[in-house]
């Protein structure tokens, strides 16, 4: 293994020439844009229809269905249309609709009156004869009167459930037309209604594992769309940095399962009891923790009852230094013993990550200010005369100092749960975890000593130096820079490949490790074209822009064509509704 920060002689490559043209094109925030598109994209309200819109169409292209249609099998499948494509292949088209619920009858009407030689007919569920024009027909056959279909659709929408509102009949899976729920709620419940026509919209959210929303709060109102791998990190428009996977904030190198667990051990008094078990013992009468606080054994709690501190039993009062009258515990308890003795290493263990996690999030807010004290000295060093211009590698010497900082930071809760027992006692033999620690933990120690070496040199005063200084430590800082990025993809490697690639239960990702930081999501573009054969314009939703954040949303057929202006909202409306899509629906009702 390469040493980093073995000596100052690791400060500088062979051609300095090579390495900061190497280093300034990769790191130059001009030049953050890299070729391949962004692989995560923020859903605004402007955009969620058309993100909707995208995947429907597909799927009513490839089977020749209606939209509810292609509704209900994406919500069944939720919205990942490969797996869909994946069912159609191996079981066939009939196995794919009977399964979500799809009832696809040529020739036939859905929601239309019952058609009888008769003008009466029969409802099965309210058993009372009633005209045909007041009985509705679904898809599947079953026909019963429009007062029972309301207070169905009504019950199912109130519990939640309007996503896939199935049919009244017995045994049958079919789901109902959303077209005849809409039209039959709003004449009653016209606020139902909306609500209903809120849920099919989000469903592409909330049904979703590809999509989720931005945890902000308050609440941004977008959400974010990943394109490759759930396991990931990015940055929505508002400038929240969180994990995809569980949506906390960003925590890579650990994996969401440890992050949870180390945030509550962090969080509740599970290390209060520890030191309760370590330094107190209960008194035999009223239970409460008692501290000795002399070298006499036996002590007295406050409720007056009196007891041996060594063996915790109670006893009378009269006692010498050396022994209490009527007592003797002089007997090795070796369970006891070992209970105690295992509580306190389990809080010094702790105490010792939580102390370096702690130290490496406090060095990088407070290095997070040092950015305005490095911006006031280039903006000096670049109002004198000197033959130095370019002062980026100053700024991308600071970025990488947070994501290190950052990186190095998390690494301590990984370290704790990877080699402690509390997850993979079973994983991993007394030596092999020995070896695993002994490898991260070296890594580990290259990366910080590099990642304090850098922080040192960027606190210097350089807008007071000579132009030779400022050269001399222009070189150091992009070495350094080289190297902590270098010592940030082995650690990561080591980490999915030695340690977590190794485990038998690989229930346990991590966010991969990006050079460049967390990858913010692109704006998706607001495209309302339906017809793939007509040259769409698309434009980006302008999210970013507060004053159009807040206008209200309204969601159109798929008939629908062209690119409507950002400014105004698509007068022809989804039920007649317009919605302000600026939060999750179990928020917006919540308030």
């Amino acid at each position: 293994m390469e040493d980093f920060s073995s000596s100052d002689e690791d400060y500088y490559y062979s051609s300095d020439r090579d390495s900061l043209d190497g280093f300034e094109n990769d790191e130059s925030d001009s030049q953050w844009v890299t070729s391949k598109s962004p692989t995560t994209k923020v859903i605004t309200k402007e955009s969620l229809l058309a993100a909707q819109r995208e995947d429907l169409r597909r799927v009513m292209d490839m089977l020749s269905i209606r939209e509810h249609h292609a509704r209900t099998l994406l919500i069944h499948y939720r919205w990942d249309v490969e797996k869909l494509l994946a069912v159609l292949v191996e079981n066939g088209k009939s196995y794919l609709f009977a399964s979500a619920g799809v009832s696809v009858v040529e020739g036939e009407h859905t929601g239309t009156s019952l058609l009888s030689l008769s003008s009466t007919s029969m409802c099965e569920i309210c058993i009372e004869e009633l005209p045909v024009d007041t009985m509705t027909k679904m898809e599947c056959g079953h026909g019963f009167c429009n007062d029972c279909w309301t207070e169905h659709f009504v019950v199912k929408i109130n519990e939640g459930q309007s996503r896939r509102i199935r049919c009244m009949a017995h045994k049958c899976n079919a789901v109902c037309d959303e077209s005849v729920v809409r039209n039959l709620v709003s004449k009653r419940h016209p606020d139902l209604a909306e609500k209903f026509d809120r849920f099919l919209l989000e469903s592409y959210i909330e049904d979703n594992r590809m999509v989720k929303w931005c945890p902000s709060t308050p609440h941004c109102g977008n959400a974010i769309r990943v394109e490759d791998d759930e396991f990931c990190e990015v940055e929505c428009s508002c400038g929240l940095q969180f994990c995809f996977s569980c949506l906390s904030e960003a925590h890579s190198p650990c994996s969401c399962m440890m992050w949870e667990l180390w945030t509550k051990k962090c969080r509740d008094e599970s290390e209060t009891v520890n030191w309760i078990t370590v330094h107190t013992k209960p008194c035999p009468q009223c239970h409460k923790p008692v501290e000795k606080n002399g070298g006499c054994n036996l002590v007295s709690c406050i409720c007056g009852q009196a007891f041996c501190w060594l063996c915790g039993g109670a006893t009378g009062r009269d006692h010498t230094w050396s022994t209490i009258a009527g007592h003797s515990c002089g007997r090795y308890k070796e369970d006891q013993a070992k209970k105690t003795e295992r509580a306190k290493r389990d809080l010094y263990r702790y105490m010792h990550y939580l102390n370096r996690y702690k130290a490496h999030t406090d060095s990088f807010k407070l290095e997070s200010k040092l950015k305005e004290t490095i911006l006031e000295k280039i903006s000096i060093s670049e109002e004198r005369e000197s033959i130095l211009r370019d002062f980026s590698w100053v700024t991308n010497g600071l970025n990488r100092l947070f994501r290190s900082r950052r990186v190095l930071s998390y690494s301590y809760p990984f370290a704790f749960y990877m080699f402690g027992e509390e997850i993979f006692v079973d994983e991993m033999t007394n030596k092999e975890r020995e070896i695993k620690q002994h490898l991260f933990e070296d890594q580990q120690q290259q990366l910080e000593a590099n990642v304090e070496k850098l922080s040192k040199i960027l606190e210097e005063p350089f807008d007071q130096y000579s132009d030779d200084k400022v050269t001399e430590m222009r070189m150091q800082i992009i070495n350094l820079t080289v190297i902590t990025d270098t010592l940030c993809k082995k650690m990561y490697e080591c980490i999915e490949n030695d340690l977590l690639g190794s485990l038998q239960c690989n229930t346990h990702n991590i966010a991969p490790y990006k050079s460049k930081g967390i990858e913010k999501a692109s704006e998706l573009a607001v495209c309302w074209n339906s017809k793939p054969s007509t040259t769409e314009k698309c434009v980006a939703s302008d999210s970013g822009t507060s004053g159009k954040r807040d206008r209200p949303f309204g969601f159109g057929s798929l008939e629908d064509s062209g690119c409507p202006s950002q400014r105004r909202p698509k007068k022809e409306t989804y039920g007649g509704v317009f919605f302000d899509i600026s939060m999750p629906a179990d928020v917006l009702h919540r308030n």
